[in-house]
């Protein structure tokens, strides 16, 4: 540094002491200025702050942020250019419930419902992440553009300004100890800086309406975000309810306990015959022997069923049906205990088709 540099720094330093420690009153610039001036110190700290709260908004699990960091930083230093995307709430409800519903298998409504909501889950979690994206290519970005460059600069502008007074007051205050000619350079850079730093923060305060675009481009990807959600939401309520009627709807099975004997007598049958049947087989074969059922079409009752019309055929869980005929993709006729009839294909499980 020169030593007329040395000299201003001085300068500064000294009238900066006077005024915080001796209370000396420096040059007061008109109201306009400074008001301006506190507009831009609160915009300044306002979009530091929505930075940081956005940030909050989109990914509120800390211990994730940081760790998420770590990896992008990481991944950087090593070249590579993907990066690791947030883990969403949703997308993890969504996964554990793809899980136990996988496990518990269609056949079960609530492993039914698990898949559903699940996939519906992992929807959300997809559209979680193009909010994140959305909102930082038009909100965040552009607001640190904002921090990183127009505010920087009216910053830089200001404190120039600063550094510009208090060596004018200090020359001002020394005047005919020190050449009039500095006091005059003094005061022309004083103005200078005054109007560089006024009218950076006239151009931008007037230009507020970008912040305002913005803060709308905010919104719409917010409300963007929750219609897409909103239409995830109600596909599944609908498919809840479906499954809800569906269930309730379905024949109730009769619950048949198994003895423990029981099992010890097939045991012993098989051991001495070679063959084993089902006591639900046994029970579905009066007047003929098991043979010749399965030696024909048959079936085997899954549900109980009360005839209610007449020709219908009626069983219980776990019946060995002959079949006769099919009368339509809804209807078998067959035949059991000597009594023949219509009933539901639903009901029964095929052990031997009927010829094509």
């Amino acid at each position: 540094m020169s030593v007329a540099g040395l000299k201003k720094q001085f300068h500064k330093a000294s009238q900066l002491w006077s005024e915080k420690i001796s209370g000396a009153e420096g040059t007061k610039l008109d109201e306009d200025f400074t008001e301006m001036e506190r507009k831009i110190e609160v915009t300044n700290k306002s979009v530091f702050d929505l930075l940081s709260k956005t940030t909050e908004y989109l990914q509120p699990n800390p211990a994730s942020r940081a760790k998420l960091g770590m990896l992008n930083t990481v991944s950087k230093m090593r070249g590579q250019v993907k990066t690791t995307g947030y883990p969403q709430t949703e997308g993890l409800l969504g996964d554990c419930m793809l899980r136990y519903g996988q496990e518990l298998g269609e056949e079960s409504a609530f492993g039914g419902a698990l898949v559903d909501m699940g996939e519906s889950m992992r929807q959300m979690a997809e559209i979680k992440d193009s909010l994140d994206i959305n909102v930082k290519q038009n909100f965040i970005d552009p607001l640190q553009t904002l921090l990183d460059k127009d505010l920087k600069e009216i910053t830089h502008h200001l404190k120039k300004l600063e550094g510009r007074r208090l060596d004018f007051d200090y020359k001002k205050k020394r005047q005919g100890k020190i050449p009039d000619e500095e006091i005059r350079q003094a005061v022309e850079k004083f103005e200078e800086s005054k109007d560089l730093a006024e009218r950076s923060m006239f151009n931008f305060l007037e230009n507020d309406v970008e912040q305002v675009s913005q803060l709308s481009a905010l919104i719409e990807a917010a409300l963007e975000y929750h219609r897409h959600s909103s239409e995830i939401l109600e596909e599944l309520s609908a498919k809840m309810q479906n499954r809800i009627s569906t269930t309730s709807s379905r024949p109730k099975r009769e619950f048949k306990p198994k003895s423990i004997m029981s099992s010890f007598e097939s045991i012993d049958s098989s051991q001495h015959n070679g063959l084993s049947y089902s006591s639900s087989l046994k029970s579905g074969t009066t007047g003929s022997s098991e043979s010749e059922v399965l030696d024909q079409p048959c079936c085997r009752s899954l549900y109980h069923f009360e005839p209610e019309n007449e020709g219908e055929l009626g069983f219980k869980e776990g019946d060995i049906i002959i079949l006769t005929n099919q009368i339509d993709e809804n209807w078998y006729e067959g035949m059991i205990n000597g009594e023949s009839g219509f009933f539901p294909i639903n009901y029964v499980e095929v052990i031997v088709p009927l010829p094509q």
